[in-house]
């Protein structure tokens, strides 16, 4: 049986008027849009398409609409018959994997994310107030284990997304990633970049939000899977919807696994026969994945333009 692997974007794959092109086209993307609206208590459709690129940055408003487009993206390839046989999605994009394998309802994810993105905007100035500058900054030409490694004995600086083989953030105080920039570039780090965001996603110092998160989780049906999803925490695929629920709580204070959870899916969905597709705005996955040295190729899937042409290949396939 041929693997397809659906990959979602997470937080800075947003970008003004993304899936409008869907939305034009597609009255599943329309319904989609009226039901994200309803959920998530906002017009939607104005956020994606009239929102500047500053109000779409805004963590409250990133992370609801990134999980829209992806999930726009996700219902033309349905409508044409292509559906996926495994998920996962990157911090975030977690959410959109689980509607995708039938943990979540959409309606619910949307919901989910709408309020997730509240949370984590609001815990920054909590933050700050009682730690200092928070932020988060990319750590360069050292993987994951070599980043943990160099970071232990230090405080308050933790290793956040570990997305490739040569490029990690950190994420922490600004003392605490000061403190510890000799000792990365001692492990190898050719350069460590800071980033331009309002908190230290995926650590420790985001517990509060975490709380906040299960009460707002508990209020949701959480099915167990009917495909293969892999979390973002344990990089590896989810066995029931309670450990799905537990796990979106663990991610909010835990790295994103991403190098790992490739792997993983690299070692279950091998060889010529696994198509790989990043459904949703942006190609961050799909750059990612090619420089993971693992076979195949993840194609872009987040405009009509790359879905035209994935829809064409899978049809002469058929």
């Amino acid at each position: 049986m041929k693997e397809r692997i659906f990959l979602y974007p997470g937080q800075g794959s947003q970008f003004s008027g993304m899936a409008a092109d869907l939305f034009d086209r597609r009255e599943a993307v329309r319904e989609l849009f009226a039901e994200a609206s309803e959920s998530c208590g906002r017009d939607m459709k104005a956020l994606l398409f009239e929102g500047s690129e500053d109000e779409l940055k805004a963590t409250e408003n990133a992370q609801p609409a990134i999980v829209l487009a992806s999930l726009a993206a996700r219902a033309v390839m349905a409508d044409a018959g292509l559906e996926s046989t495994g998920a996962a999605g990157h911090s975030l994009g977690e959410y959109a994997a689980l509607a995708d394998a039938g943990v979540l309802k959409v309606s619910d994810a949307l919901k989910a994310v709408s309020a997730r993105g509240r949370l984590m905007a609001s815990a920054g100035e909590r933050i700050r107030a009682e730690k200092g500058d928070i932020g988060m900054a990319a750590v360069l030409g050292i993987g994951p284990e070599a980043v943990r490694a160099a970071l232990e004995g230090h405080g308050d600086v933790w290793s956040a997304n570990e997305n490739g083989r040569l490029q990690v953030a950190v994420g922490g105080t600004l003392a605490g990633m000061a403190a510890a920039e000799d000792d990365l570039k001692a492990a190898g780090a050719r350069r460590i970049v800071p980033l331009k965001v309002s908190c230290p996603f995926h650590t420790p110092l985001m517990a509060e939000p975490a709380r906040a998160m299960r009460d707002v989780l508990d209020t949701l049906h959480f099915a167990d899977p009917q495909k293969r999803v892999w979390s973002n925490v344990s990089a590896a695929p989810l066995v029931s919807g309670e450990q799905a629920k537990e796990l979106l709580i663990e991610q909010i204070t835990h790295p994103v696994r991403w190098v790992d959870l490739c792997a993983s899916i690299a070692e279950l969905a091998s060889g010529e026969s696994t198509e790989l597709y990043e459904v949703g705005p942006g190609n961050v996955l799909s750059g990612l994945w090619a420089k993971s040295g693992h076979p195949g190729v993840c194609r872009p899937g987040g405009t009509s333009r790359d879905i035209d042409e994935i829809i064409e290949s899978f049809q002469k396939e058929s």
